[in-house]
């Protein structure tokens, strides 16, 4: 939109536009535009700049919203006041539409809104009371607005349908565009990243793979996170959020990655008691507890598994003086090196270490893979997956958990009346039933198992995206450098798993 400069004439204002949802169809942000140009043509001002806040609820106070929030802040450079295009368009909660009314005055700055005469004035008694008024018929309708989606809402989740956004690997299928959800079914796009970061996690033996490294992984390799995949699927900009631990935590592990509706992240319940199944699930139950177990914080783990992009930069490299652990350093201007730094960093087991260590990376890094390639290069790779064996344990497991979940609502004290009394008798013995019929079938637990890929360790590792990739092959065979310095009789010295210990991966 057309803007003038600040000159500092007193109607230099902003235009504030808001939105609480955008379409391709909305045409509000166009006629929101001419009021509000129409407004300031009335009091002989000009537009210096817009504050458009599109997705944003009229519940959000304005000093927080991220376009206009700076400038009522005093953050965004010097302006004369603001103009809207009605009053709900600054706020639909009238104590923020106030709040944010005086705070514009007392600051001596102008309050215009398209249908009022000239700028607000809240000195005289009849303009204070007509804002007060028209905030408060802007914040009834946001409460209409919020008891009718709360009751659209409860009747999609009696009916089992979804109501809010998509699931990360799970989208949803409208039979004509903007419609009704019909039905729910996986993201394969999604669904393929989040069963790799799964498989990665429970398949890691060394601690070296977690949902934090798995994030710095991510966001290294540009993957959109779940925000920014979804704005994407739907035409929108991506607003570069990154990928976190805590995310990716939960995604694999909320029972919404079993295809079930859930609601303030519980399933929600259908009339005998199980969880509302939208979709097929990621996975099974059996598997999300594995990745439960896999996921919780490990104890007596001593530091972080590296997230970085060095090759060496970790604790499998160490000083071969005082066995610190090898830091990057500055070899030249150019050029960055491997080098031990424990005693110029106070470590007292460290005042001995001299001459420190230290090798520039491409050459260590040239030592390392040469080495590793010539004892382990040849062997062919075999990954370990995971194997969701007859189902009926994961079936076992789903029954038990919907079982426990009844148990403890009638602990709660639910289903206390005589009807529904019985009612909990008898879907609680049918679980049971089914439960014990299930354990009299033939079964393959489920786990991990060895998967020839058919390529060798030597193609894994120069098919590697990055070295924080090679850096897990090398703690998965167990590869161990010490560094020494440059007038020891021994320079590198490079340890790994003994080949006999690795048939499986070496068959």
């Amino acid at each position: 939109m057309a803007t003038t400069e600040y000159d500092g004439c007193g109607r230099c204002l902003l235009g504030v536009r808001r939105l609480s949802r955008m379409t391709d169809k909305t045409n509000s942000p166009e006629k929101q535009a001419d009021l509000i140009i129409a407004a300031t043509a009335a009091i002989g001002g000009h537009i210096i700049d817009w504050a458009d806040d599109w997705e944003v609820s009229g519940a959000t106070d304005p000093f927080t919203r991220e376009k206009l929030g700076p400038w009522l802040r005093n953050e965004a450079g010097p302006y004369s006041g603001i103009v809207g295009s009605a009053v709900d368009r600054i706020g639909r909660n009238q104590r923020d539409v106030l709040n944010t009314a005086y705070a514009v005055h007392e600051s001596g700055r102008l309050l215009v809104t398209h249908g009022h005469q000239g700028p607000w004035d809240l000195d005289d008694p009849a303009d204070e009371m007509r804002l007060s008024m028209e905030s408060f018929g802007a914040q009834m309708e946001l409460r209409a607005i919020q008891k009718r989606n709360r009751e659209e809402a409860e009747a999609s989740r009696k009916a089992g349908r979804p109501k809010n956004g998509n699931r990360y690997g799970f989208q949803f299928v409208r039979l004509i565009p903007m419609g009704r959800v019909h039905h729910v079914e996986h993201d394969p796009d999604a669904k393929k990243i989040l069963c790799n970061v799964a498989e990665r996690i429970l398949a890691d033996e060394t601690g070296t793979i977690t949902v934090n490294t798995e994030a710095a992984r991510l966001n290294r390799e540009g993957i959109l996170s779940p925000r920014d995949y979804r704005r994407v699927k739907y035409g929108k900009e991506p607003r570069r959020t990154l990928w976190t631990g805590v995310m990716i935590k939960e995604l694999l592990t909320s029972e919404g990655s079993l295809g079930y509706l859930l609601h303030r992240g519980k399933p929600v319940l259908d009339e005998r008691g199980h969880p509302k199944r939208i979709a097929e699930g990621l996975w099974d139950h059996a598997k999300r507890d594995a990745l439960i177990q896999k996921t919780k914080p490990q104890k007596g783990r001593k530091a972080p598994a590296p997230k970085g992009i060095y090759l060496l930069a970790s604790r499998r490299t160490s000083c071969g003086n005082c066995n610190e652990r090898i830091q990057m350093t500055e070899k030249t201007k150019q050029e960055k090196a491997y080098g031990c730094t424990a005693r110029v960093r106070g470590i007292k087991s460290s005042q001995h270490c001299k001459p420190a260590p230290s090798m520039a990376v491409s050459k260590l890094n040239e030592i390392v893979t040469d080495w590793f390639l010539s004892k382990y290069g040849a062997g062919q790779f075999v990954e370990k997956r995971y194997d969701p064996g007859t189902g009926h344990l994961a079936r076992i497991a789903e029954l038990r958990a919907d079982r426990q979940r009844l148990r403890s609502d009638r602990t709660a004290g639910l289903y206390n009346s005589e009807e529904d009394e019985q009612w909990y008798r008898t879907e609680y013995a049918r679980m049971s039933d089914e439960i014990e019929e299930l354990k009299k079938l033939p079964t393959r637990p489920a786990g991990m198992k060895w998967v020839p890929t058919g390529i060798t360790v030597a193609d894994k590792w120069h098919n590697a995206k990055d070295d924080a990739e090679r850096r897990e092959l090398l703690a998965a065979f167990d590869v161990k450098v010490k560094l020494y310095h440059a007038k020891a009789d021994e320079r590198v010295r490079i340890t790994g798993a003994d080949i006999r210990h690795l048939q499986l991966a070496l068959r």
